[in-house]
């Protein structure tokens, strides 16, 4: 590990032990990691340290107020991974990737969720649910930026996320390949648990305090509502797409049972 300046990065970064060790286990294209000088490695780290040495990725240390200026989430565990822009995928990737697996596609449809903690929980669930991508607008809305890298504890380097110009038009193309539009809303009709999960399905979920928008919510073809028992009336959006998502996981296990 050399020494060496970070005074002149201004690249994307992913940051966060878990996040930069995702990110070498994915092969992300990565220029080089900076680590504070004199840090002892642990598990994690060693292995960071390893994935990079296979990878030949250079690894620099460096002074802590140097990641400090780096960092964009001033959270970096001591670590910091120097990557290329974030690369998108596309929907036809995404039922691609359902394809090879053999399994009907399963996707989440953020409309306009503007948190990077809750888009980057709502990936770290669609990589544990086995979810096959997620789908997010261009404007208005969270990206895979290093915040939301570091929420997903590196699930982001993993999960296909498609950015479309008009969600609403994603949304009525995902129809049009099959696939059942099930959009999350206080007031649906349908309870959750009496909507089937099983087959190609599309999960949408509003934003944080608005939800769905008119145009996005007309393109569902179900309204559904997750069941609240208690005095607080709502969800935030990354927890009601975990439910969602857990739920479709049940379902399907039941069928393949």
């Amino acid at each position: 590990m050399s020494k060496a300046s970070a005074k002149k990065v201004h690249a994307q970064t992913v940051e966060g032990r878990r996040a930069v060790l995702e990110a070498l286990r994915a092969k992300r294209e990565i220029t080089r990691l900076l680590m504070a000088e004199g840090i002892e490695l642990g598990p994690q780290l060693s292995e960071v340290v390893f994935l990079a040495g296979q990878q030949d990725v250079p690894v620099d240390a460096v002074s802590r107020a140097e990641l400090d200026r780096v960092s964009h989430t001033g959270k970096h565990q001591s670590v910091i991974a120097i990557v290329s822009d974030p690369r998108y995928s596309s929907i036809e990737e995404i039922m691609l990737f359902a394809d090879q697996r053999g399994e009907p596609p399963l996707v989440v449809a953020l409309d306009g969720v503007q948190d990077p903690h809750n888009f980057g929980a709502v990936a770290r669930t669609a990589d544990a649910a086995g979810a096959h991508g997620v789908i997010i607008p261009e404007r208005r809305a969270a990206g895979v930026t290093p915040g939301a890298v570091r929420a997903s504890a590196g699930a982001l380097e993993h999960v296909l996320v498609a950015r479309e110009p008009n969600l609403a038009r994603a949304v009525k193309y995902l129809g049009q390949l099959g696939l059942k539009r099930v959009g999350l809303d206080a007031d649906g009709p349908t309870p959750l648990f009496e909507t089937d999960l099983t087959g190609p399905v599309a999960i949408v979920v509003g934003s944080e305090g608005r939800g769905m928008t008119d145009q996005v919510r007309k393109e569902c073809d179900e309204l559904i509502s997750i069941p609240m028992y208690g005095e607080i009336a709502s969800l935030n959006a990354s927890v009601s797409a975990a439910i969602v998502l857990y739920e479709a996981v049940r379902q399907r296990a039941g069928r393949s049972g």
